[in-house]
């Protein structure tokens, strides 16, 4: 038994969507133990080995606890607080004075949604910045989920907002490019989404379609293999096939809610099984059978993840899962694609005001050096390098990366670990000298996620059960550091010409928070519409991410309201409740409260996306390559940022090349020996597995390696370098709709060393 100078904590791991509640236990200011919490009214227990990491997480010897400066000649030493935001203001002034925010755009990296206070201060930087000039921002959104953010919003009225699986009801799931044996869910929160599988096909039938047997696919009733970005194809042949054979379901609830079925039906003309069968890799008689049993099942439904969307038709193929879905009549349908009830409001969710009592509008700007159209404020972020590289007017002379690794999540990462040395002013807000860090005048580091307070907002939006859950931090930060947030503001107070060290953090973040609430009281159809802004400001608790996660909750499905519904949830209340509050489970009927397009309808037809068939019908005739790359994870991964665990470093070497046996018989590939993976990008040399996990043809690089650069220090992840799989993605192939760049199908040749 343990004595009683043990201090048990109750919180929600950060690091993935799964929000697992977990028993930290603390014995003299150290974790010692760290466990599921099977009291958690969510996660009831469950864990994976990424929320044992988060004590290694803080203790890391390399993770960065003072701010360091780029010194002439090289190398970053550490220095005080004061003298890191002088040097901020000393790089950054003279680029703002000259060419203003125009050359100035911000990186916003993927461990910004997992870190409450980032996420919820992340719009003050970047909307500071582009009141002031800045144009475009840049994110691993053009990287990954990018194509779901278009289809939500041109379908169901907003970027957040799409259907799930029901997966405690369907009997027939079928996946594309989804694999949650690593990625635990994505866009889709469910604790031990595995065990929910296991449990459908038991009941039913779990289909994987996927270029390789992954960890999923191993556990499902069948894997169909599939030529890497042809999942638009094979979606395409499916709906062709019910709308042939009289197998669309048109039920009762989704008559006069849904707009464009019967048009999108007719657009799958040119899709038969024969024609397109030889360009999947899957035969015309298999695609037939797949359509039977859709169509026959009781409750069946479709799901795509980053697999779909990450090729070079991801819009398509998302869109098309949705439209298929609307075609078995799953939409909005228990056991089918259901809407969450997400209990946390966040301005993530709102339709930005420009925007506004409009359908959604790209292309409004256009980048300077491609002409890339803008898509959700964003340009491909391979377009990153070329406006820092490029001389010309309104060339990009200053960045500001927020928990962000582009040099190694970004295609054609040479040519931008080329391009960074030449910026005038770097500022990073991030935990390590990492890849891309080294190259900051500025790294200000931010907590670790034992620090820091933490409340789950966006992911409730994706989840099986409306929960609500707060966690207070474990450690309290050292005195006199600056918060994450206040970082922020920092930084973005300095675009109005405040010199860094003297922004008033507390009155912008009064004045941020407070526009905000103006700016949606006054707009129709948003959780704040019509309250009284000042009485709003006055009743908040607390200040910064406390003060908006207090507001998210309170103007919630379940929020009091600000007295309007006085038994209604508070932020003061849910701290009640370490174990956390189960609200609601997920049901259908929900698409009056969850779709806000201008119709108020699902709207399926957009020439957004439907003017990109034409570039897809045009697939069909090329050749298909001899051997296409892509990309994988791995459980104990998460993209770059958790290399430096030892504990999650331990075991065989994960960065290698898998390859099909055929395939390495026909290049005289051996096992665990080097090859030379080369693109039109780049080339790598890297040690191969042949396997028959992926299918002939297709050769899988993991993504998030590429460490052992000089000038860095992580030494756990240093000792296992990798490669970096973006040396081989190119900048130019890219989904046309949503700027999305096509990491699985690329061409390339792989031979020994």
């Amino acid at each position: 038994m343990r004595g009683v100078d043990v201090d048990e904590r109750k919180i929600t791991c950060p690091l993935c969507e799964a929000m697992c509640g977990l028993r930290v236990h603390v014995e003299q200011g150290r974790v010692t133990d760290i466990r599921g919490n099977a009291d958690d009214v969510w996660s009831r227990g469950h864990l994976c080995p990424k929320g044992v990491s988060l004590a290694h997480l803080h203790d890391d010897p390399d993770r960065l606890r003072r701010p360091m400066v780029r010194r002439q000649g090289g190398g970053h030493e550490e220095v005080s607080w004061d003298d890191a935001f002088a040097e901020a203001e000393r790089v950054l002034r003279p680029v703002l004075d000259t060419d203003g925010a125009r050359a100035l755009t911000v990186y916003v990296g993927n461990p910004v949604a997992h870190n409450h206070a980032l996420a919820t201060h992340i719009g003050a930087l970047i909307g500071f910045a582009q009141a002031v000039g800045m144009q475009a921002y840049y994110s691993p959104g053009t990287v990954d989920q990018w194509p779901l953010n278009v289809v939500g919003s041109l379908l169901f009225g907003a970027m957040w907002n799409a259907p799930i699986p029901d997966l405690s009801r369907t009997d027939y799931l079928m996946m594309l490019g989804a694999n949650p044996s690593a990625s635990q869910g994505s866009m889709l929160s469910a604790p031990d989404v595995m065990g929910l599988l296991s449990a459908i096909a038991d009941r039913g039938r779990v289909v994987v379609v996927d270029p390789r047997r992954t960890g999923t696919a191993r556990q499902a009733s069948e894997w169909v293999p599939v030529q890497p970005g042809t999942d638009a194809l094979l979606l395409f042949a499916l709906l062709r096939t019910l709308g042939e054979q009289g197998w669309v379901r048109r039920p009762a609830h989704l008559a006069g809610r849904v707009d464009g079925l019967d048009e999108a039906i007719a657009l799958a003309e040119p899709f038969t099984p024969e024609r397109i069968g030889p360009v999947t890799g899957i035969p015309a008689e298999t695609i037939r059978r797949l359509a039977h049993e859709l169509a026959h099942a009781s409750k069946p439904v479709l799901y795509s993840r980053i697999g779909a969307s990450t090729q070079e038709f991801g819009t398509l193929a998302t869109w098309l899962v949705f439209v298929v879905n609307t075609a078995l009549g799953a939409l909005d349908r228990p056991g089918g694609a259901v809407f969450p009830k997400p209990p946390v409001w966040t301005p993530m969710f709102a339709k930005p005001p420009d925007q506004t009592g409009v359908g959604w509008q790209f292309g409004r700007f256009h980048s300077r050096v491609r002409g890339a159209p803008e898509v959700l404020g964003q340009f491909p972020v391979g377009c990153l390098a070329e406006e820092i590289d490029t001389p010309g007017d309104g060339r990009l002379r200053a960045l500001i990366t927020v928990a962000g690794n582009p040099a190694v999540s970004a295609p054609g990462a040479g040519r931008l670990a080329e391009a960074l040395p030449r910026l005038d002013a770097m500022i990073a807000v991030d935990n390590w000298l990492n890849e891309t860090t080294r190259h900051a005048h500025v790294i200000l580091p931010g907590l670790s996620p034992l620090e820091r307070p933490h409340v789950d907002d966006l992911y409730w939006m994706h989840s099986t059960a409306s929960c609500v859950k707060w966690s207070d931090a474990v450690f309290e930060p050292d005195p006199g550091r600056p918060l994450e947030w206040e970082l922020l503001l920092r930084l973005g107070g300095a675009m109005f010409g405040t010199p860094v060290p003297d922004v008033d953090v507390a009155g912008l973040d009064d004045l941020y928070v407070g526009g905000m609430i103006a700016t949606m009281s006054a707009l129709p159809d948003n959780p704040l519409s019509g309250l009284d802004a000042p009485t709003v400001m006055a009743r908040l608790a607390g200040s910064g991410p406390e003060r908006l996660a207090d507001l998210g909750i309170r103007v919630g499905p379940w929020g009091d309201r600000f007295g309007e519904r006085p038994d209604g949830l508070t932020l003061a209340e849910v701290r009640r409740h370490p174990d956390g509050l189960r609200l609601a489970e997920l049901e259908g009927g929900r698409l009056d409260d969850a779709v806000t397009t201008p119709s108020g309808r699902v709207e399926l037809i957009h020439s957004h996306i439907v003017g990109d068939i034409p570039r897809l019908v045009r697939r069909m005739e090329r050749d298909t390559p001899e051997l296409v790359l892509i990309s994988r994870r791995h459980l104990r991964s998460n993209n770059s940022w958790l290399h430096n665990v030892p504990a999650l470093m331990r075991g065989r070497e994960r960065c290698t090349l898998l390859i099909n046996p055929l395939d390495a018989a026909r290049t005289g590939v051996l096992h665990d020996h080097d090859v030379c993976v080369r693109t039109t990008e780049g080339a790598v040399t890297v040690v191969a597995e042949v396997s028959d996990e992926v299918m002939p043809g297709v050769v899988s690089l993991p993504h998030g390696w590429g460490h052992g650069v000089p000038g860095t220090q992580m030494a756990t992840a240093n000792a296992h370098p990798g490669v970096n799989n973006n040396l081989l993605n190119p900048t130019d192939v890219i989904d046309v709709p949503s700027n999305t760049h096509a990491l699985n199908g690329v061409p390339c040749q792989v031979g020994r060393v």
